[in-house]
């Protein structure tokens, strides 16, 4: 099919399986914001204010988990009924919170939320890769990343208006809708190959494993120093169980004949740095969504509303740049659009270090608009290169690896920034730092997400060198 923007536009022949997958990524992308301006709502109502932080966690930790087996599981057993799966449970858990009559089934729901998420991501990101060639995906990426960027405006103010206005209970009821179109449009509409040969057995041993070892890892990095301290006997026992069956699975990948997650894959160069970079992203965009509000707040002085705009910044900049990436690495390649998206990263983050306690909001909102831009040129075409350097047969499952190791290095820079904040701030009782060291607090953050900037821009280097295949496609269009 020819790569026009027609063909690859919504009123395309393609275009309702594209809007399908815009549906199935708004569930993610809205459920990740419209929560956090009615939690204080919601337990309020439901009450054990202290378990809140688990409305969070819950979510995270089953989608993290789930997306590695999810994007393996699409290899198998065929994108369509993992994509299908995935949105059927985000479903029964949007009904299950909205339905809540204790904390406890909220957090249930938001389980079975998560395990939704972790399916839809990454097989919505393969489908993508799948349907359209890569100098398509150029123009497709577009209409994905837009779905991101209208959401992080749209989800806190929808969370907002339901709290005060109607109920909270509609930022669940609202996934409802969203989530019956979205399937009965990949149904009608998204009409997959029969997989070649024998279906694979799926590696049950490697399965356990796997996920025993990351939510334990996740569990203890999310809750260490927080519920309970880092040298604590519930932090150790958890993070050693965690190495102890990340140890184990990793033995049993490296010799399985078919296994969950093929460790071997990590060893092709851009499969790995492509990995290595996702997880240092995660540090660098969830170090700076947890403490540039608090830092806007506690140090600033703003409310919560504008507290979210300086943080709204980062999350249009990265959409806004990710939809334009495509132009670049077709003309420059993945290695060099990725390695500019580095420079941008380390400039915004270098700025950051220049915030006081008199810094004006605007000049805030320009750092994390700047590190969201640098984002979207790193993330975006690093993950599109790794997935275009394999075939169908285990696409979903190097897709899976990439936004898995996004989830794990946002674990790791919650743990690591807040062990820092937690060390020289003062905690005040709700749990939120205070007190007149937070601003030297804030600042050592902002070191940990520069050196991290850093470290992207290193890993861009070592990206495969691609410029003469640009080149070579470039001129094949002409």
């Amino acid at each position: 099919m020819p790569s026009t923007t027609t063909s690859v536009g919504l009123r395309s022949e393609r275009g309702p399986i594209l809007l399908s997958l815009m549906l199935s990524t708004a569930l993610v992308a809205l459920d990740a914001t419209i929560i956090a301006t009615a939690s204080a709502t919601i337990a309020s109502e439901l009450g054990a204010f202290e378990q809140v932080p688990w409305l969070f966690s819950s979510y995270l930790l089953a989608q993290a988990v789930s997306t590695p087996l999810a994007g393996r599981l699409s290899d198998i057993f065929g994108r369509k009924r993992l994509i299908l799966a995935g949105v059927g449970l985000f479903l029964v858990g949007s009904i299950l919170c909205g339905a809540a009559w204790s904390m406890g089934a909220m957090i249930a729901g938001r389980v079975l939320q998560g395990l939704g998420a972790g399916a839809v991501m990454p097989v919505s990101q393969t489908i993508a890769a799948d349907i359209y060639t890569l100098e398509e995906r150029a123009k497709t990426q577009g209409y994905l990343a837009s779905v991101w960027a209208i959401s992080s405006v749209v989800g806190p103010t929808l969370g907002g208006v339901f709290s005060e206005f109607v109920s909270w209970r509609w930022i669940f009821w609202i996934n409802i809708p969203l989530c019956a179109v979205a399937a009965w449009m990949l149904i009608r509409r998204y009409h997959e190959s029969p997989l070649d040969g024998e279906r694979e057995p799926i590696d049950y041993v490697g399965a356990v494993l796997l996920t025993g070892g990351s939510t334990l890892l996740l569990l203890g990095l999310l809750e260490g120093g927080t519920t309970w301290g880092w040298a604590s006997v519930p932090s150790v026992v958890i993070l050693t169980a965690a190495v102890v069956l990340a140890a184990a699975f990793a033995w049993h990948a490296l010799r399985a004949t078919h296994p969950i997650l093929d460790l071997r894959l990590l060893r092709r160069r851009v499969i790995g740095v492509a990995t290595a970079i996702s997880l240092v992203v995660g540090m660098v965009v969830l170090g700076l969504a947890t403490y540039v509000p608090i830092y806007a707040q506690g140090v600033l002085g703003f409310g919560p509303l504008m507290a979210g705009f300086a943080l709204a910044a980062m999350m249009v900049g990265w959409p806004l740049s990710a939809s334009n990436a495509g132009r670049l690495y077709l003309r420059l390649g993945f290695r060099l659009t990725a390695m500019i998206g580095s420079v941008l990263v380390i400039l915004g983050t270098a700025l950051t270090l220049l915030l006081g306690d008199a810094s004006p909001l605007v000049a805030v909102m320009g750092t994390t608009f700047l590190v969201g831009t640098g984002m979207g040129l790193t993330a975006v075409p690093t993950l599109i290169a790794a997935q275009s350097s394999v075939g169908h047969a285990i696409r979903g499952a190097v897709t899976g690896v990439n936004i898995f190791a996004r989830s794990l290095g946002s674990a790791l820079g919650v743990a690591v920034c807040g062990a820092i904040v937690n060390a020289v701030a003062t905690v005040g009782p709700d749990g939120e730092p205070t007190g007149p060291a937070l601003m030297d607090a804030i600042h050592l953050v902002f070191w940990v997400v520069a050196v991290c900037g850093v470290v992207i821009a290193a890993l861009s280097v070592f990206m495969p060198a691609d410029r003469q295949a640009a080149r070579e496609r470039r001129a094949s269009l002409r």
